[in-house]
């Protein structure tokens, strides 16, 4: 009788509670392969602070989360140092913490209904490594890692998934991005990986068996991430994990790890390029994803440190990830004390209204396959010297043919080796790029396309000599470094690799010339031929990583008329070639978004654009067969399509950072 007394007393509480205009319920939490727009904020603590937390209050966190509206926020845990942010029983604590931030920051965050994930550095951990020598990563020469803990030592077990478990249980977190961990990892030496070798371990990439022993180090480190998020899983299985860089071109591995979502922060100079290969290549994966967008830049000068990034500058490096239907996220930092200023938080909400316009039409959709781009891990894994990215110019290949595609107002996607056979065949053109090693096994799968109707483009000098038969031609001695330019309305510059060939009965579609003289007579650069039912375009040079150094519009010229004959795009699109053009379908509609590129930052001395100009005279052309419907979003605006030259057209009144032409054919 008493516990029913109870059990009616607390339901009566509770509808009551729910009848109450003054008690609300706060609201759910997404999850994150529901959320889309996030903020991300860490300090990296350290010995040396002493107002960690001072200036957080209840009224900033609100008035931040109320002006941004985030679906997320990732906020500052442990940083490399190795110091926690919080108040704890498990690991070190760094010294100046004045309040705890974390609580405040759930506080505010649990009751508007918005996800908190903590930035946290695995691998990399350099406090613990102080307090336990015995767990430093070692290097080739017996040389102890002051940073990096070994992932073949009980760092994970006897401090990080502890640490993990107590921050989840603590403050009711939602997940944590997991930092420091592929791209800080390295070969490790220490007596257990030894042992586990089994074998005489080589010291560098001039002895026997340096491949083995990299592949040797990259299951460690698999093994080791699978364990820590097994582990923290077994006591808190909601809690979501990502480990930073994972499964994107660092990783370029088939996901199998029970990582919960993939996530990576980039930044630089033309982070725009950067965003747009790695958000191609993570939509290829069947994970949840984002990516997050440095809010500030680092100046030329390293003496002036941050310049912080105008609105209309995130929202260009937003639309290049909304458009493969990404989440996105910024990263700032606050002061010591945990203190942001306003004219920061009104820039995470100018940047979050700017995403949100375009939610309905980027969230959850899906490709319209038009040119692949392949991406080699066999090349990066066998050529690198490295266990993970980032792989610098040695991705460039790939960077180069992407940028340059997308200067012709083409759609295109990134295609992983990994999955390259189960979706070539959807692809009605596909560019291989000047990879050095991409292996007999992605040959064989892109001959067959090739003779089952495919469109193929090859570039570069090694995949010449590979793809020589099929191709029709005959190699003239090895690759070398050559002077190499070709025509244009001014000549370009595509000095490099490349490999001489006797083109045979082929086509010959392209030429080059040792210098600035054409009358010096040219050379073969590339040729057509037909290859069972398709057709197999072979240039013998560096094209992709030439574009990637330069992006000189004679060698994208180049590249187009390379790939030009091959591949008529489902939407024709005329613009500038800083336009970018994506195509996705959701619900029914084909979506054609438009992302203005115009002015993009580039170098370092330039930090900052704070004026996009706006772009009139974009023409969308449809073909013969006219759209029902054509509605240009967010802004909602009906356009008419008007037969000229043989195919329906619309014209786009004005392009300003990101618009999408909702179609219904």
């Amino acid at each position: 009788m008493q516990s029913t007394a109870i059990t009616r007393r607390l339901f009566g509480g509770l509808l009551a509670a729910a009848a109450s205009p003054a008690i609300q319920a706060a609201p759910a939490r997404l999850r994150r392969s529901e959320s889309y727009f996030g903020l991300h904020f860490d300090l990296h603590p350290n010995e040396n602070d002493t107002v960690l937390g001072r200036d957080v209050t209840e009224a900033m966190v609100e008035n931040l989360v109320t002006q941004a509206k985030p679906d997320f926020v990732q906020y500052d845990s442990k940083g490399h140092p190795g110091w926690l942010g919080w108040p704890s029983r498990v690991g070190p604590s760094a010294p100046g913490i004045v309040k705890d931030s974390l609580e405040i920051w759930r506080k505010v965050t649990a009751r508007r209904g918005v996800a908190l994930y903590i930035h946290f550095s695995g691998v990399w951990d350099s406090q613990a490594i102080k307090l336990h020598p015995e767990w430093a990563r070692v290097g080739p020469q017996n040389e102890a890692e002051p940073n990096q803990t070994s992932t073949f030592g009980p760092y994970a077990d006897e401090l990080m998934i502890p640490e993990l478990r107590e921050a989840a249980s603590k403050y009711d977190l939602d997940g944590a991005w997991v930092d420091g961990e592929c791209w800080a990892t390295k070969p490790d030496y220490c007596a257990a990986a030894l042992k586990a070798y089994g074998k005489p371990a080589p010291k560098s990439s001039k002895d026997p068996g340096w491949n083995d022993w990299l592949e040797f180090q990259r299951e460690q480190f698999r093994k080791y991430v699978r364990h820590y998020i097994d582990e923290v899983h077994k006591t808190h299985p909601k809690f979501q994990i990502a480990s930073n860089w994972l499964y994107s071109t660092f990783v370029p591995e088939e996901p199998t790890l029970p990582v919960d979502f993939l996530s990576g922060d980039y930044l630089g100079n033309a982070s725009i390029s950067t965003a747009r290969l790695e958000a191609r290549y993570l939509g290829q994966t069947g994970r949840p994803w984002d990516l997050m967008a440095w809010g500030f830049q680092q100046a030329q000068s390293n003496s002036i440190g941050h310049v912080h990034k105008p609105a209309v500058q995130l929202q260009q490096e937003a639309s290049v990830v909304l458009a493969q239907s990404g989440g996105f996220q910024i990263y700032y930092v606050p002061t010591r004390a945990g203190y942001f200023e306003e004219s920061h938080i009104k820039t995470m909400a100018q940047v979050g209204r700017f995403c949100r316009a375009v939610q309905p039409v980027s969230q959850n959709t899906e490709t319209v396959p038009q040119i692949g781009v392949v991406f080699s891990r066999e090349t990066l894994y066998r050529t690198s010297n490295k266990l993970f990215g980032g792989w610098g110019k040695a991705s460039d290949p790939a960077r180069g043919w992407l940028d340059l595609l997308l200067g012709c107002q083409w759609s295109v996607d990134v295609l992983p080796d990994w999955k390259l056979q189960r979706v070539e065949a959807r692809y009605p053109c596909i560019v291989l790029p000047d990879w050095a090693a991409v292996g007999p096994e992605v040959k064989t799968q892109l001959v067959q396309y090739v003779r089952d109707g495919g469109k193929l483009v090859v570039c570069g000098a090694q995949n010449a000599g590979l793809f020589a038969a099929e191709a029709g031609i005959r190699p003239q001695g090895q690759p070398a470094d050559k002077p190499a330019f070709v025509e244009g309305p001014v000549m370009g510059n595509v000095t490099g690799h490349w490999l001489d060939f006797d083109p045979g009965l082929t086509q010959v579609v392209a030429q080059r010339f040792p210098s600035l003289d054409t009358r010096s007579g040219g050379v073969a650069a590339a040729v057509s031929t037909s290859l069972g039912k398709g057709t197999l375009v072979l240039c013998a040079g560096p094209v992709g990583s030439v574009y990637a150094a330069t992006h000189a519009a004679t060698v994208r010229d180049l590249g187009r008329n390379l790939v030009a004959p091959l591949f008529a795009p489902l939407v024709k699109v005329t613009a500038p070639s800083t336009v970018e053009v994506v195509l996705r379908r959701k619900n029914g509609e084909l979506l054609v978004h438009l992302l203005n590129a115009t002015g993009m930052q580039t170098a370092g001395d330039y930090s900052t654009v704070d004026f996009v100009p706006p772009l009139t005279g974009v023409k969308l052309s449809f073909g013969t067969a006219k759209p029902k419907s054509v509605k240009l979003m967010p802004q909602g605006q009906s356009l008419e399509p008007v037969h000229a030259g043989g195919s329906w057209m619309v014209e786009v009144p004005v392009l300003e950072v990101h618009a999408v032409a909702a179609v219904v054919i």
